[in-house]
């Protein structure tokens, strides 16, 4: 009991940890709520395309001399905007489309890091620097994750109506243009909240994991919001405490964790659902 115990106090003891925990929580609970919407809409991949869209807006808001937050916000919400226009003006399928732009955007990144000299470095940007965090980045994350946690928990039911049934949505009355866009820049702003903790590539996994976990473990949504977040803060403080004992990074250590909690549900799922008799 007492080892056990340690194992948790030990790395508590550290104020670098302390900040990092911190924000591991507030980015865990946010992008759980937004997983059961994605999971939900089938917007994976638009996931990928916006945290992968991001570094372009990171290199020119350094340039600019404004907020690395704020170009990766707009970085992220014109990619989402952009690839909704090209999909209803052309033939080309959405999946395709996400794919152009995000990789699009993600090597025109890579270009600019290249070419302009900054003293961001580029694996923290691309995997994340969870224990280099100070208490401003921890105020900064918390002004983004809070009003969006409370945003998603207040139209919980009109978002869930709009993925599941956007034509009902409609027919209804809700302002469904305003709940699409809505739900582009909550996306935006997690994946900008997130970058910190996990970085633009292991994002998508925080912001898919825990509603697939979910949606595997409930029939109704609102305990697969429940057991997503659950999820989401169990491989969280998990994973950044494990990071600690065995010294690695703590962002793939999260997403690692949170991995395995997947394939456990997935595992618990099979086991069991109801077979059929012959």
């Amino acid at each position: 009991m007492n080892g056990a115990l340690s194992w948790i106090t030990q790395p508590l003891a550290h104020e670098f940890m302390q900040r990092g925990l911190v924000v591991a929580v507030l980015v865990a609970v946010v992008c759980a709520l937004l997983s059961c919407y994605l999971v939900l809409k089938g917007w994976s991949l638009m996931a990928d395309a916006v945290s992968h869209a991001v570094l372009p807006g990171i290199v020119l808001a350094y340039v600019l001399k404004i907020p690395l937050t704020i170009g990766a916000f707009v970085a992220g919400l014109a990619c989402a905007l952009g690839t909704g226009y090209l999909k209803q003006h052309s033939r080309v399928r959405e999946d395709a489309v996400m794919g152009i732009v995000f990789s699009g955007m993600f090597a025109l990144g890579l270009v600019m890091f290249v070419k302009i000299d900054t003293d961001q470095h580029l694996n923290h940007i691309l995997f994340g620097n969870l224990l280099g965090v100070q208490w401003r980045d921890v105020i900064e994350t918390a002004a983004i994750t809070c009003p969006a946690i409370a945003l998603v928990l207040l139209r919980r039911k009109d978002l869930m109506l709009y993925c599941f049934d956007p034509a009902h949505a409609r027919a209804i009355g809700l302002p469904v243009n305003v709940l699409h866009f809505g739900l582009l820049s909550l996306i935006a702003l997690t994946i900008v909240a997130s970058l910190k903790a996990v970085g633009i590539i292991l994002v998508i996994a925080m912001m898919i994991a825990p509603g697939a976990i979910g949606f595997l473990l409930s029939k109704r949504f609102d305990r697969m919001l429940a057991i997503s977040t659950a999820s989401a803060l169990i491989s969280s403080v998990t994973g950044t405490l494990l990071s600690f004992h065995i010294d690695a990074a703590t962002g793939p250590t999260i997403v690692v964790v949170q991995t395995g909690l997947f394939m456990l549900a997935l595992l618990w799922s099979q086991r069991t659902r109801p077979t059929v008799a012959a």
